[in-house]
């Protein structure tokens, strides 16, 4: 991956102004939560088109640490876009008068990436702007994901990069510090980190799905009959939905 970092950013590059330039839009919003994906994903955007045509809006929740708050503004500040905190409270607190709607960690985590998300277009929809994805290609392919929440976007300038790769593009990128070397985390709940949900590391999993792709998709150890399961249960998250 080293070897080609600088050719896949180039291309990113030209994705996102073509995309940008074919919708006539007046920029990007990227939803920065302080992780790795989204510090990606909106420096890619600032590179293409200028840090001037970008917003970074933070959307917190009860259970965000503050330290993940300071790390998406620290990360706008270094990559020059506007930064924007926009809780998403009021509107999770209404969802708890709904008997049931937020019983588990679970459901409320998928109204909370549906939330994020329609607040995402609300301000591309005011503003002119395109809504930048931070989906990567691991989280794609488990279906790590919500469905019309963190998956939606008019651009996903990460999804062809595993998330090590993501990783080392970060670095390459010159991001802050504290993003690189943080433990991944949706931060849908207290405490919720990706790797203990999933079950293993990102390397592990990375690995994994690169000798399944490679082997037509058949798994070989007990590493890749998990990983393969995971890909299998999530395949609705990746087609259109059925109709005649």
């Amino acid at each position: 991956m080293i070897e080609r970092i600088g050719c896949v950013m180039e291309a990113v590059d030209g994705m996102i102004r073509h995309a940008v330039w074919s919708a006539g839009a007046a920029g990007i919003v990227v939803g920065v939560s302080g992780g790795i994906d989204s510090a990606v994903a909106a420096a890619f955007a600032a590179r293409a088109i200028g840090p001037e045509r970008v917003v970074g809006l933070t959307l917190p929740s009860a259970v965000t640490r503050q330290e993940d708050i300071e790390d998406a503004e620290n990360l706008c500040r270094a990559i020059g876009i506007e930064y924007r905190n926009l809780s998403i409270e009021p509107v999770m607190e209404a969802y708890r008068g709904y008997p049931g709607l937020t019983e588990t960690p679970y459901l409320t985590g998928n109204l909370m990436a549906r939330t994020r998300m329609a607040i995402l277009y609300a301000v591309a929809n005011r503003e002119g702007r395109l809504v930048c994805g931070t989906s990567n290609r691991t989280e794609y392919l488990l279906g790590y994901c919500t469905k019309h929440g963190d998956a939606a976007a008019d651009i996903q300038p990460i999804l062809h990069l595993y998330k090590t790769e993501v990783f080392e593009v970060g670095r390459e990128m010159g991001l802050p510090e504290r993003i690189l070397t943080r433990a991944p985390s949706a931060g849908l709940w207290a405490g919720q980190t990706d790797e203990a949900e999933l079950g293993h590391s990102y390397p592990e999993i990375d690995s994994a799905l690169q000798a399944l792709e490679k082997n037509e998709w058949k798994a070989e150890t007990a590493v890749q009959e998990r990983v393969l399961a995971r890909v299998r249960a999530s395949g609705h998250k990746r087609t259109p939905p059925p109709h005649l």
